[in-house]
């Protein structure tokens, strides 16, 4: 035997040596830790986001809105320091797409992930609102861009056009994957089998409080969580991506025992890649942050 060789021998015999408890059973190997700030696939998407993004969107933009432009950058580049890269708006967020475009200014643009939402009763030519989009955002590309708020059991047939449009837009690298946000059962029992579903923005958390039933439970009454649950299981089997929106329940689980009961069902779940939840300080970002890392590794 050559030396080397007898040198790599005496290496993988002390490794195996080391790896062996009494009986003769090898030590079990510790599962990696798993964060928020983790970067996920999209299902079969091709995009990569964090677990946790960061959403514009409460109420509307309205809370994001009156921060005021400094100290919203001050929040999304508190969110950015520690790991969370994926950021979410939507065109019916009054002025939501230039805040959020100041407060990422100079960063490497391939260093986090951007998706908008187009607005379903927009009247001008689409690919001139995406364009626009492109502007008000600084950014040539959209990592995922999606039909805002579907309401009807015929989404799929009712917006073909705007559909193809994205499909278009997604062969020409404008955007890297579509798909659509939900706002009702009716309407969500058309996403599974939809091939086009590339990513799905779903309302979800343990209760039900402003999820989906079947008036689209814009008002008091709570949303059935075992159905939507099972719509999310079929979803996510195709390989379609799932993001998580409303864990807070727009903002009515004041209660920290809300908070993480809501969090803790959505990461047991195995089935919500990603979740959204729209931060008004560096403490509530703070929060999701630990409360998610607890339960993933729970």
């Amino acid at each position: 035997m050559s030396h080397s060789s007898r040198r790599d021998f005496l290496k993988n015999t002390m490794a195996v040596a080391g790896a062996l408890v009494a009986g003769g059973a090898a030590a079990p190997v510790q599962a990696a830790r798993r964060s928020a700030t983790d970067w996920v696939p999209l299902g079969k998407s091709g995009v990569q986001v964090t677990r946790l993004a960061f959403g514009t969107g409460t109420f509307g933009g309205k809370v994001q809105r009156e921060l005021g432009q400094a100290e919203f950058t001050r929040l999304v580049r508190h969110a950015y320091d520690r790991g969370i890269r994926f950021f979410e708006s939507a065109d019916a967020y009054r002025g939501m797409h230039q805040m959020l475009a100041e407060a990422l200014k100079g960063l490497p643009r391939d260093s986090y992930r951007l998706m908008t939402k187009f607005r379903l009763r927009e009247t001008a030519d689409p690919m001139e609102t995406i364009d626009r989009f492109r502007r008000e955002l600084n950014s040539e590309y959209f990592d995922i861009l999606l039909l805002h708020c579907v309401r009807t059991p015929d989404w799929p047939q009712q917006f073909a056009r705007l559909r193809d449009i994205f499909s278009e837009a997604k062969h020409k690298k404008i955007l890297l994957a579509h798909g659509a946000s939900c706002h009702g059962l009716l309407p969500l029992r058309a996403f599974p089998g939809n091939q086009w579903v590339d990513v799905a923005l779903l309302r979800i958390n343990h209760d039900g409080t402003r999820m989906d039933d079947l008036r689209g439970s814009e008002g008091e009454e709570k949303g059935d969580v075992n159905e939507v649950v099972s719509h999310i299981r079929k979803i996510h089997a195709q390989g379609a991506g799932v993001i998580g929106m409303k864990l807070m329940g727009e903002g009515r689980f004041r209660e920290p025992d809300e908070r993480d009961a809501s969090l803790k069902f959505v990461m047991k779940l195995g089935t919500v890649d990603s979740v959204t939840i729209g931060f008004k300080s560096t403490a509530e970002i703070d929060e999701a942050i630990e409360r998610i890392n607890r339960h993933l590794n729970s």
